[in-house]
């Protein structure tokens, strides 16, 4: 993980207890005498993410719809990070703006830009669900409520176009986008992760997902190409964007599509365990 990543460290189970007690109902120690939970286990994802919010960015009331993405916030922390890297601001003085494609209703990322960086931070999406959700867990305290502002995307076909506004800048862009390109590859994908996790009794989404969370046509190749094609459209009011790319095999064509598009670009290796991950991060330079 990033270095500077408060997450670096195994969870204190007991700690994330002592701040939220309902986790305890979730943790048991394992076959090596250690404490840990089912993370196969949606609930019990559910209120490690909750005893994480609380106990390290002091956000009290987060919670998702049931069968939405539950998001592993270690990750998620790490993206945020890189990103910060990225944009190599000198001063803390300067408002940073970050526009999340895809927020989805946990609002995760414009949280943890709110509360380690103070950023103010867009979050935008296609599902009302979400929209409602994610406005809701970004109102839970008056600094969410200053830093993070919800937008409903209602065209599916434009990515950046019914979101950003004509005079609005950002420093940044980030996604998560759907990486599976059906319902049926979003499957075989869980059960992989559930063999990962020693768990295949299971079908469920052990993070749960709805369907424009986890897949669209064409899978995330596609879902790339596209927000490089409408990027351009945007290059003068967007300081750098960013994408996560799950599968490196894309990463190929992601770059001819880049170079097409007469952008100068880099990719950003990230690891959290033994899972290793990456984004792209392109800009356009006159």
């Amino acid at each position: 993980m990033h270095i500077k990543n408060i997450h670096n460290s195994p969870y204190d189970l007991d700690a994330l207890i002592e701040t939220h007690s309902e986790l305890n109902d979730f943790v048991f120690l394992n076959d090596f005498g250690t404490k840990t939970i089912d993370f196969s286990n949606n609930l019990a994802v559910l209120h490690l993410n909750k005893a994480l919010l609380k106990h390290f960015y002091n956000v009290k009331n987060w919670n998702i719809p049931n069968g939405y993405l539950c998001p592993p916030i270690p990750g998620r922390a790490d993206y945020l990070h890189h990103i910060n890297d990225l944009l190599n601001i000198k001063t803390t003085d300067k408002t940073i703006r970050g526009l999340d494609i895809g927020v989805g209703a946990n609002c995760i990322y414009p949280i943890i830009a709110s509360q380690l960086f103070n950023w103010k931070m867009v979050g935008a999406d296609i599902s009302k669900i979400a929209v409602i959700s994610a406005r809701e867990n970004s109102s839970t305290t008056k600094k969410l409520k200053k830093n993070i502002e919800i937008r409903h995307q209602q065209s599916n076909a434009d990515i950046f176009s019914g979101v950003i506004k004509p005079d609005e800048y950002f420093n940044f862009t980030m996604c998560n986008p759907p990486f599976h390109s059906s319902e049926k590859d979003a499957n075989a994908g869980n059960l992989r992760k559930l063999k990962n996790l020693n768990n295949q009794n299971s079908s469920k989404l052990n993070f749960g997902g709805q369907a424009n969370e986890l897949w669209c046509n064409g899978g995330e190749a596609l879902f790339i190409k596209r927000m490089i094609k409408q990027s351009v459209l945007f290059k003068k009011q967007v300081s750098w964007f960013t994408c996560l790319v799950s599968k490196s095999e894309n990463l190929k064509n992601i770059y001819k599509q880049l170079h097409k598009a007469g952008a100068t670009y880099k990719t950003v290796n990230m690891e959290q365990g033994n899972k290793k991950s990456r984004f792209i991060a392109w800009q356009f330079v006159d």
